[in-house]
């Protein structure tokens, strides 16, 4: 499952952290020569790989059959201002090149779905829950040494994310969540409380969100953002995730996650890490339907995550499916699979970066 940011306010987190230094002497932009296809499963040979693609509109379907004839072209960006020394010495950046994007198949629904779709669109050896503790971890290497303005402003886009001002975004959400954080240790001891209250004659949901607010950890800044994000939903994990729902009249219900197997949904911040973490930039293509009121030719987005510091491989693509015209609703990450087509100029591509 997965979580888009849209408000600009949310989205200041891809500016907000300094990026990680580059080691001396600085190495070129890239560092290789010619993109080459990542070892992958064998791509499809016709369209009807999207053919086969569940839950997809026939806008949707047919513009990404478009795309998939055509392909995508990408050229390496360009270094910035503080690079031009070191670039003038460095080989030149390898050309534009068009990539054919396959859809790599489904991935289970358990909440772990945006690093199972990156280990498999980047072919890498790490499992799903090891990539999700790198991401952690480089964010919290990034995080504690950053200066306290930026530290504010990213705090300001986890608390938009998983502590939303419920006085507010109701123009544009239905029902708005809040994620708190409790010890797996600590369960028995919440439970107990909660009773308590009941006992006094509290209605249980009013007793349990009583006692939540109060005792558990609120997502709410980039350190709780850290041990959220940890969380895979296996019994290894140190803490649970509890989920309070709200409309505009107030709580609605409280997914208390009795099993601990709900996992922490992968957002913009952790894509950005696992950028970083694979020097390559990842690209989530989000298909929107007829609910977008969009366009055919503008129903398919690429979003593009960069990583902090230098671009060593051709990019990564994930597939979302939208839902809404926010793009909120979106909540699933698949794998594409980028091969290169050979005789196709960026000129004739379908998009192009």
């Amino acid at each position: 499952m997965g979580k888009l940011l849209c408000d600009p306010s949310a989205a200041a987190v891809a500016e907000a952290l300094p990026p990680s230094p580059a080691p001396a002497p600085p190495p070129p932009l890239l560092a290789w020569s010619a993109p080459s296809p990542v070892p992958s499963p064998e791509p499809s040979t016709s369209p009807t790989g999207w053919d086969a693609v569940w839950a997809l509109e026939d806008q949707q379907r047919r513009r990404l059959h478009r795309i998939w004839e055509r392909g995508v072209a990408w050229k390496p960006s360009s270094p910035g201002a503080g690079e031009a020394l070191a670039a003038a010495a460095a080989p030149a950046p390898a050309p534009a090149v068009v990539f054919r994007l396959d859809h790599g198949g489904e991935v289970d629904a358990d909440g772990n779905c945006l690093f199972t779709a990156a280990r498999t669109a980047a072919a890498a050896k790490a499992d799903a829950r090891e990539l999700r503790h790198r991401a952690v971890r480089r964010f919290a290497e990034v995080y504690a040494a950053a200066g306290e303005d930026d530290k504010a402003a990213v705090d300001a886009a986890v608390r938009h994310l998983y502590a939303p001002d419920l006085k507010a975004g109701w123009g544009v959400h239905v029902v708005q969540e809040i994620k708190v954080l409790v010890p797996k240790a600590q369960r028995d001891a919440l439970d107990a409380a909660i009773q308590e209250l009941v006992d006094l004659g509290i209605q249980r949901e009013i007793a349990a969100e009583t006692i939540y607010k109060e005792r558990c950890i609120t997502v709410d800044n980039g350190d709780s953002w850290t041990k959220y994000m940890s969380i895979s939903g296996s019994a290894e994990d140190e803490h649970d995730i509890i989920t309070l729902q709200y409309t505009e009249e107030g709580l609605l219900t409280i997914d208390e996650n009795r099993d601990g197997r709900a996992a922490a949904f992968g957002d913009d911040i952790a894509i950005e890490c696992l950028a970083t973490e694979f020097k390559r930039e990842v690209y989530v293509v989000q298909a929107h339907g007829a609910d977008a009121m969009v366009d055919e030719d503008n129903c398919v987005f690429f979003l593009p995550h960069r990583p902090r510091g230098e671009i060593c491989e051709p990019p990564i693509f994930l597939f979302m499916k939208g839902t809404a015209w926010c793009g909120a609703g979106a909540d699933h990450y698949e794998p594409l699979i980028a091969t290169v087509l050979q005789h196709v100029t960026p000129e004739k591509a379908a998009v192009v970066l």
